[in-house]
C-alpha cells in the first residue's frame, strides 16, 4: 500500500495524514473484497525495515493502526482479522489489541484480512530456519530430507495460502520483503496511483487483469483460472 506520504506531501499536508486516508482506503478495499468473494486480503502494513523511519512518523502510524484496531471498523461484516509479524518489538497495547481481534474473529468464514505489521519476509524465512534447526538438533528431523512441504509447516502461519495476485500501488515495481516464499509464483500487478485515492474499483480492476493472465506454474501449459 505504497504513496501515503507522497499523498499528504502533494497537498502539503505533514505525513501522518496521508497514512490516515491510506487506512480510509483500506476500509474501502476491504468492503470491495467482501462483495467480490475474495478469501484471503494481505496487507503490507508495517515492515521490519520501517522502524528506521523518523521517530516522529513511526509513532504517528503505530498510534493510527492502534486506533484503528481499537475502533474495530468490521465489527459487523464476516471477516477474519489476523497479525503477521514479530511479537515483542510492538507496543504491548498494539498487540494485545491485534490478537484480541484475532481470538474474537477466528470462527468468521467469510474473509481473512492478514495485516503485516513488524513483517519481513526475510526475517520470516530465517526464523523458519531457525525452527526446523531446533527440531534437526533434537533428533526429530532429518536435515538431508527436509522438504518443501516441512519448511512450508515450519513457519509462522502455516496455514497461509500462496499469494494468487501481489499488488502494488505508486508506481514503485519491486516487492520489497513481502511474502516471498508464498509469492513464488504470484502474478504481479503495479499501478501508478497512491494508495489513498485507491477504491473498491481499483481493486476490481486488478483482479480483472489478473483473469486475464495464463498461470502455467512451472508446467507447459497455461492451467485456466477459475471464473
Amino acid at each position: 500500500m505504497d504513496g501515503n506520504g507522497r499523498w499528504a506531501q502533494q497537498r502539503g499536508l505533514p505525513r501522518h495524514e496521508g497514512h490516515r486516508a491510506g487506512a480510509r482506503a483500506v476500509r474501502e478495499v476491504v468492503h470491495g473484497a467482501l462483495e467480490m468473494g475474495l478469501r484471503h486480503l494481505t496487507l503490507y502494513t508495517f515492515s521490519t525495515e520501517n522502524w528506521s523511519r523518523d521517530r516522529e512518523e513511526v509513532d504517528a502510524i503505530l498510534g493510527l493502526l492502534r486506533d484503528e484496531v481499537a475502533d474495530n471498523p468490521f465489527r459487523d461484516l464476516d471477516v477474519h482479522m489476523r497479525w503477521h509479524g514479530r511479537a515483542g518489538r510492538l507496543p504491548t497495547d498494539l498487540a494485545d489489541l491485534l490478537q484480541l481481534r484475532e481470538r474474537t474473529t477466528r470462527g468468521r468464514t467469510g474473509l481473512t484480512l492478514t495485516m503485516c505489521i513488524d513483517y519481513g519476509g526475510r526475517d520470516e524465512i530465517t526464523r523458519t530456519a531457525a525452527a526446523l534447526a531446533r527440531r534437526a538438533r533434537a533428533g526429530q528431523l532429518d536435515p538431508d530430507r527436509i522438504t518443501d512441504e516441512d519448511f512450508a509447516r515450519h513457519l509462522p502461519h502455516p496455514d497461509m495460502p500462496d499469494v494468487d495476485l501481489l499488488w502494488r500501488t505508486g508506481n514503485e515495481q519491486r516487492t520489497s520483503n513481502f511474502l516471498p516464499w508464498h509469492s513464488a509464483y504470484a502474478e504481479l500487478h503495479f499501478t501508478p496511483g497512491l494508495w489513498p485515492d485507491t477504491d473498491r474499483r481499483d481493486l476490481w480492476q486488478a483482479v480483472t487483469a489478473y483473469t486475464g493472465r495464463q498461470r502455467r506454474l512451472g508446467a507447459e501449459s497455461p492451467n485456466p483460472l477459475p471464473l
